[in-house]
């Protein structure tokens, strides 16, 4: 397709000159090391809390051993006075105010001091809840430890012996909050060691590739063109190593599209420099060319039109590119369109008789199609344009662009050697869908490729390469879209969709 018009999608939004490149306050690495310490912390807290229920429990245990000890050591005293006050100064030094010892059914009561004091609460080693304990445990930890506890347990290696022990919880208390205090010591130190390993680890493997990617993208976006070179591929085979490569490669592609966009802009601007002097120029070219068409001369008279069709296309192709390459996109004018008149008009445009040679139907009679020939001086001379659409079937559309659009697709299957293009419209799932067939020679694998490359296209000798970029520009400033729907050497489809009109 050859039909030349400016291009209509959004230009790109670029960063304003000068922008400060962004500044990182709180990095990666920083995140990494305070997540990794709190994360430590929280580990040691889930291991401290069965930790000093456990040390609870075996600080209780060893009473009670070291109780059911001592008052075998004072029960093996033979019956003396000074060795009994031994006795009940080792009894003492247990530091418990009471011990109880029941054997076979009997019990046996040690009072260590003249009066014992009020028991606050009663432990009973006896009962394995992990859930109680822990409650205990907490209880005692966060509690005044100014209670007095009455414990019962059996010795360690026994299981025929109870003893029964009162005691001041303070002492377990404090050792409870040693305990807790060396767990904290403790994990504190496992904590930043482990988030030093961390950090370095993720430093070597994350952070440092990642800043290496970051610094190249935002140069990149500071200097798009210029000689900063691109990212570094890295050779890796985790997440990080494909997103550098496909970074590389994007930024690859982005300054070869970049730079092509730099050539077309010079082209554009030396084109616009000669377009109005070779436009003149050719201008009166055409007119000797007419005078041609007079001469006496057979063989002169037929070569004038094709010299003639010669400097029509020179004209137009310079036309064509200036619009293409130029910044200056038309506002859309919204109308409701009659899409069976536009096409109409599109093919008397290009048989260029003024509509000429169209079949108009019968008085009275309403027809969804409508089929009309091109004559042997128009492209494509001999092809026949059929329409398939209700003659009020219409789009809100900008008459002229869509008309250039539709100019553009049916020119191309004209090119291609079309004998008949059938353009079909109509509505479907809340878009306006207008597909247009033909029986041309298709495109080959390569040009499909490429089809909307612009100057590339189906790289047929007659075309710029223009006119199905343009036609795809028209259709998505409208918010839709132009798409190859098949080809082959049995002809090929295209499907422009529009919005569809509201009601």
């Amino acid at each position: 397709m050859s039909a030349p018009e400016s291009s209509l999608s959004p230009a790109p939004s670029a960063a304003p000159p000068g922008a400060p490149r962004p500044r990182v306050r709180f990095g990666l690495s920083a995140r990494l090391l305070w997540l990794t310490v709190f994360f430590v912390m929280v580990a040691e807290v889930l291991i401290w809390a069965p930790s000093i229920s456990n040390y609870r429990k075996t600080w209780l245990e060893e009473r009670i051993t070291r109780a059911y000890l001592a008052t075998i050591a004072y029960a093996a005293l033979p019956d003396d006075a000074p060795l009994r006050a031994l006795g009940l100064q080792l009894l003492a030094h247990t530091g418990l105010h009471g011990i109880g010892l029941t054997r076979g059914g009997q019990r046996s009561l040690m009072v260590v001091d003249d009066m014992p004091p009020k028991i606050d609460a009663a432990v009973d080693l006896r009962e394995g809840m992990f859930v109680k304990w822990l409650g205990e445990a907490f209880e005692a930890l966060w509690g005044d430890g100014k209670r007095v506890l009455r414990v019962l347990g059996h010795p360690e290696g026994t299981s025929d012996v109870l003893i029964e022990i009162v005691l001041d919880e303070g002492p377990l208390r404090a050792g409870m909050i040693a305990f807790s205090a060396r767990i904290l010591t403790l994990s504190i130190a496992i904590s930043l060691f482990a988030a030093g390993l961390v950090y370095l680890s993720l430093q070597w493997l994350m952070v440092l590739p990642m800043r290496r990617i970051t610094g190249s993208m935002v140069a990149f976006r500071a200097d798009p063109e210029g000689a900063i070179p691109p990212t570094e591929a890295m050779e890796r085979g985790d997440e990080i190593g494909i997103a550098s490569r496909a970074l590389a490669a994007m930024q690859a592609d982005l300054r070869a599209a970049l730079r092509q966009k730099t050539r077309l802009a010079t082209l554009g601007a030396a084109v616009a420099k000669v377009n109005h002097d070779l436009r003149n120029t050719l201008a009166t070219a055409m007119l000797a060319s007419d005078r041609l068409a007079d001469s006496d001369d057979p063989e002169v008279r037929k070569v004038a039109p094709r010299l003639y069709d010669a400097m029509q296309r020179a004209v137009s192709l310079c036309s064509r590119t200036l619009n293409f390459v130029s910044d200056v996109r038309p506002a859309l004018k919204l109308e409701a369109v009659p899409v069976r008149a536009l096409v109409e008009d599109v093919a008397a445009e290009l048989e260029g008789t003024g509509g000429a040679g169209r079949q108009d139907n019968r008085p009275g009679e309403k027809s969804a199609a409508g089929s009309f020939g091109l004559g042997a001086s128009a492209p494509g001379g001999g092809a026949r344009i059929v329409v398939e659409a209700e003659s009020d079937f219409a789009v809100v559309a900008d008459r002229e662009q869509l008309r250039r659009a539709l100019a553009n697709l049916i020119l191309n299957a004209l090119q291609a050697g079309a004998r008949h293009v059938r353009v079909a419209a109509g509505a479907a799932q809340g878009w306006a869908r207008i597909r247009i067939t033909d029986d041309g020679q298709g495109f080959n694998p390569g040009a499909k490729e490429r089809l909307f490359q612009p100057f590339v296209g189906s790289g047929r000798r007659e075309g710029t390469g223009l006119g199905l970029p343009i036609a795809r520009d028209i259709a998505r400033a409208h918010g839709g879209d132009l798409a190859l729907v098949s080809t082959g050497p049995g002809g090929t489809v295209f499907e422009l969709t529009l919005p569809a009109p509201e009601g």
